[in-house]
């Protein structure tokens, strides 16, 4: 039997190509040069890039063999994940290659921020010896605070421990106990910025964090304060930081990301109180050859058939074939969960019923966390670092399984205890011969509702009148409902609205339904 084929596209070091030159057939071709890429692909299984090759769709066109697509590395701007999938093609990265890479890059920034590296560097070979202009300040027996306690911002922490400082923490989705452990004070985003000397920014970037560090936020700070973010560009929005550090607001700033990138101009460039840097979070040997050897190990597993942690789509091997169409539906019941708590749970249990019990589903368990801490932490969460993730956030995990399923044939269900002894439930079931992904159950009222990218659920007292406000406003702000519906605990008067809708719902929208029923809470959630 010939070897599967492995594409390397690009540079990946020995003990990367060691993990499988003697299982596999290597071979080699700039992944830059698309004239070399396209016909190189033609007849192999797999291909590893980094950053210069990019495997779109016309790519993967010419691949037709093709099972799985490495990046080595943590982004995947350069590969497109959603026609992989389409084309049934597994893609993996390297989630946690860069992590220690990124934490002493912020530690790197805000030490040269503090002592004004860049500035009296640039005086000095230019022959100006300024000692006095260039004085700086001390870190220790300062205030820090780490906007996002992920893996990252722990070990951010960790760090910054040594050097005598108070440890500052904004992060809903970390528990009380766990920050406790790690000698950090959990406070709100508003006390954090008017509390600390130096700020250092560690959150995912998404729809909830862009611009977070705004210009009410940096109105908080001291004039003393220094921001530091080397974890997305957009977090800290870079107009604000501007006009903060051009108004003497704030004492200065280090900028590793940039909401547009490669940036080579901007009005930060101009500002002596800054340090900046080309994205070099990820940029050290280790790093590079940890996210060689990872992707490595994943590219063997996918093709020998094996279960893949680190896959981003496609979940292959491992799984038996009745369970594998229950992890993407499992997966996004648990993002849905962390959207109805909208805090992380003390604990989660995930219960699994029906005729799929009787297999082995622990699978569902780790979806179901994928689930909970996607958008919600810094890192990329895969079937590896999810219960990691839980255990860092004191958060404990359950799986009951149970062949009792009357009403449906099967049943994953994610529920939980928030910290303050409120509960939440959300359960789906896969419906028909075409396994239709579906939510039956939210917060204990019963439900049968499609699954969609946009979906939003209303909790209030039941009246008449309320379905015609809810569409009235959505109209307004001309968001189309796909789908509506009503469920009733009549025992305790109050009704849930379970919406799908065309796109996604604006805060201000969402904050006006609020107000005009009255409502016990209102929560969307995006699954696209």
């Amino acid at each position: 039997m010939p070897k599967p084929v492995v594409l390397v596209a690009e540079e990946l070091s020995p003990a990367a190509l060691a993990v499988l030159k003697e299982d596999f057939d290597l071979r080699y071709t700039d992944g830059s040069d698309r004239s070399a890429l396209l016909p190189a692909l033609a007849d192999v299984d797999a291909v590893i890039v980094r950053s210069a090759t990019q495997i779109d769709a016309e790519a993967l066109a010419s691949a037709p063999k093709l099972q799985v697509v490495a990046r080595a590395g943590v982004g995947l701007d350069n590969v497109d994940v959603s026609a992989a999938t389409k084309a049934g093609v597994l893609v993996v990265n390297a989630p946690t290659s860069n992590i220690v890479s990124a934490a002493e890059q912020a530690i790197n920034l805000l030490l040269a921020c503090a002592r004004h590296t860049a500035p009296a560097h640039n005086a000095l070979v230019n022959g100006e010896w300024k000692r006095s202009k260039y004085t700086g300040v001390e870190i220790y027996d300062k205030v820090v605070g780490v906007v996002g306690l992920g893996r990252i911002g722990v070990l951010v922490a960790q760090r910054l421990a040594a050097f005598g400082v108070t440890l500052l923490a904004y992060d809903p989705f970390v528990q009380p106990a766990r920050a406790a452990q790690l000698g950090v004070e959990l406070v709100s985003l508003d006390e954090l910025m008017r509390r600390s000397d130096f700020i250092t920014v560690h959150l995912p970037k998404n729809k909830d964090t862009v611009g977070l560090i705004s210009d009410d936020a940096l109105a908080k700070a001291k004039p003393t304060c220094r921001v530091i973010n080397a974890a997305r560009g957009g977090i800290v929005d870079e107009d604000a930081l501007v006009r903060a550090l051009q108004d003497n607001r704030i004492a200065g700033a280090g900028v590793d990301v940039f909401a547009k990138e490669p940036c080579t101009d901007s009005p930060l460039f101009n500002l002596e109180n800054v340090v900046v840097a080309p994205h070099l979070g990820a940029s050290t040997h280790e790093a590079q050859e940890k996210a060689g050897t990872q992707v490595a190990e994943s590219v063997k597993l996918a093709l020998e058939g094996e279960f893949v942690p680190d896959a981003v789509n496609v979940q292959g091997g491992g799984v038996a074939e009745d369970v594998r169409p229950a992890l993407p539906l499992t997966e996004k019941l648990g993002r849905i969960f962390t959207a109805l708590a909208q805090a992380t749970a003390s604990r989660v249990d995930v219960e699994v019923r029906g005729e799929i019990a009787s297999q082995d589903v622990k699978v569902l368990e780790l979806a179901a966390l994928k689930g909970v801490f996607e958008g919600a932490v810094e890192e990329s969460v895969t079937f590896v670092n999810a219960p990691l993730l839980a255990e860092e956030r004191g958060v404990e995990i359950n799986l009951v399984t149970s062949s009792d399923s009357p009403d449906w044939r099967n049943v994953i269900r994610v529920h939980g205890v928030l910290p303050d002894g409120q509960r939440v439930s959300v359960s789906g079931t896969l419906s028909g011969p075409r396994q239709v992904e579906k939510v039956i159950e939210v917060n204990g009222y019963s439900i049968e509702v499609d699954l969609a990218d946009h979906m939003a659920f209303f909790s209030y007292t039941d009246r008449p009148g309320i379905v015609g406000v809810v569409g009235q406003l959505l109209g307004d702000a001309q968001i189309n409902i796909a789908g509506m519906q009503v469920s009733r605990n009549v025992g305790k008067g109050s009704a849930l609205i379970t919406l799908t809708v065309d796109s996604a719902v604006p805060d201000a929208t969402l904050e006006a339904i609020r107000s005009e029923i009255g409502a016990d809470s209102c929560r969307v959630v995006d699954l696209e």
